[in-house]
């Protein structure tokens, strides 16, 4: 095969924001207030997968926000790829998982799974059997067809400091994320919020917020990244992709968006079918693909049976 190198293009997409913090640190606060920013720029409805019991339904009505939730009571990651495809088909802009962490420890989560799948003693043979399944994941999350936020809890430590009057007192932080070691470094924009509920970004590929800190985050800050992430150049979305899908006729077609879908990257966006069932847009093809097989064996199954029965009757003639 020949490689070729291409200019670099820039463009435009959604944003994908991790917030990260301890305990009362505003995590779900400022995913609303960004998410709300959004929604109103898009003219859409926010969707929300709550793993915090409903405590995210406090905010309800504050300052005028109102979303749609759902609130599961497991976390396979799988489950997290059928209600991506399932807000996709609703069309929620932006949409937030809060918190993501619960799909690493909680029931069905990545632990559990990976402890279920173990061979004997072997606890590596059981990540190596779900490493498949985070990875669908995560393709689905950074190709969700919408702004996305997830928050994530971090652990608690405290160190202890002195105080004004020179009293020692301990202050609670946040440490590392709960989730697998780096995972959330896939996103855009990763940012770590104090108690005092200031952002600090420690990664972006936004240059305007390297190193930056941020108080109280929330419609300024959304409004900046989607202006930068709005300037780059247009490219398909997943409704379009999932529509010519759908229309296609002949296998040479669904061969050719196959293969300009891959080269977006955009194989695991989720979607939904024609029927409205979650799917991703790489299981929507191959469907389309085994229905378009059935109906040509059919086609020719009829064909033989037809040309079956012209002899038998030229036999009888």
């Amino acid at each position: 095969m020949a490689i070729e190198f291409k200019p670099a293009v820039r463009r435009k997409s959604p944003a994908r924001l991790a917030l990260a913090g301890p305990s009362g640190s505003g995590k779900t606060y400022t995913a609303l207030a960004m998410g709300w920013a959004w929604a109103q720029r898009e003219k859409s409805v926010i969707g929300m997968v709550d793993t915090e019991h409903g405590r995210a339904s406090m905010y309800e009505g504050l300052n005028g926000w109102h979303w749609e939730t759902l609130h599961p009571d497991r976390f396979s990651p799988l489950g997290l790829v059928e209600i991506l495809g399932a807000a996709a088909g609703r069309g929620f802009n932006p949409f937030i998982i809060d918190s993501w962490s619960h799909y690493w420890f909680g029931p069905d989560g990545m632990i559990e799974q990976a402890d279920r799948r173990k061979s004997g003693s072997n606890s590596f043979s059981g990540w190596k059997e779900v490493s498949g399944d985070e990875r669908k994941m995560i393709e689905a999350m950074l190709t969700y067809p919408g702004h996305l936020i997830v928050t994530l809890r971090t652990k608690t430590e405290y160190l202890v400091e002195e105080d004004t009057k020179g009293r020692a007192v301990p202050r609670k932080v946040g440490t590392k994320p709960v989730q697998r070691d780096g995972l959330e470094y896939e996103f855009d924009i990763v940012g770590d919020l104090d108690l005092r509920n200031n952002l600090h970004i420690s990664k972006t590929r936004l240059p305007f917020l390297a190193g930056e800190v941020i108080a109280q985050p929330g419609a300024e800050l959304a409004t900046q990244i989607a202006d930068w992430l709005d300037a780059g150049h247009a490219a398909p979305t997943v409704a379009e992709f999932r529509q010519r899908i759908l229309d296609v006729e002949q296998m040479t077609q669904l061969r050719e968006i196959y293969l300009e879908i891959d080269s977006y990257r955009m194989l695991g966006a989720p979607t939904v079918d024609h029927e409205g069932t979650p799917t991703t847009l790489r299981e929507l093809i191959v469907a389309i693909k085994e229905a378009m097989e059935a109906v040509e064996r059919q086609q020719a199954a009829q064909r033989a049976a037809a040309e079956a029965a012209d002899k038998q009757a030229e036999g009888r003639g």
